[in-house]
């Protein structure tokens, strides 16, 4: 199944024209940010492909980057590692996802959120959607984007900490990454919330 504009244009019916999807990325890993995107489709101009992240190959969602960000209005968010330790990965997901909201460059009147939390510190009329990256557009666009700057953040972090094999695994606990946190220790990118970095610690 492949997502549609169902939940946008039952939205536009009732009024709500500016529908932005917010999807985030990087809520498993043990290093690096987490990161979200809100994205406010143009229904005359919606991209061809889009498709939950997960589903698409790295070439694929390169190639739909740039036409989401010249079609659509996009805005993104993050919450730093200190964030996430300090306030557990969901709730630092929830304040990536409002700061996202937030860098739309006009107001949105609806928001679609993934999954099945609403952030509680969301001020606009919004509905939780699970499995949303799959159902809807504008959450699907999202999860693109927000998997692209993230996996781009952490290809960068690489070259500055290499050996964890963060170009490949985006911080997540491979096999690779774990051996690696005992053999060469735990980065200042390293999530010491999480069990795996805190037992090393």
């Amino acid at each position: 199944m492949e997502p549609n504009f169902a939940y946008e244009e039952c939205l536009h019916g009732a009024g709500q024209l500016r529908v932005a999807g917010v999807d985030e990325a990087g809520r498993g890993p043990l290093a690096g940010p987490v990161v979200a995107a809100a994205v406010v489709l143009d229904p005359a101009r919606l991209p061809d492909g889009l498709n939950d992240s997960k589903a698409l190959t790295v070439s694929k969602r390169t190639a739909l980057l740039p036409l989401i960000l010249a079609q659509a209005e996009v805005g993104i968010g993050e919450a730093s590692v200190a964030e996430i330790d300090e306030m557990n990965i969901l709730r630092a997901s929830h304040l990536a996802m409002c700061r996202a909201i937030e860098a739309l460059p006009s107001a949105a009147d609806h928001v679609l959120i993934d999954g099945n939390l609403i952030p509680r510190d969301l001020t606009l009329p919004a509905t939780a959607v699970v499995k949303g990256d799959s159902l809807s557009l504008s959450i699907a666009a999202a999860s693109i984007v927000a998997k692209t700057r993230r996996d781009a953040i952490m290809w960068d972090l690489a070259q500055q900490y290499p050996g964890y094999g963060w170009e490949r695994n985006q911080g997540y606990p491979t096999k690779c990454h774990k051996e690696a946190l005992r053999n060469l220790g735990v980065t200042p990118h390293h999530r010491r919330s999480f069990k795996p970095v805190h037992n090393i610690l």
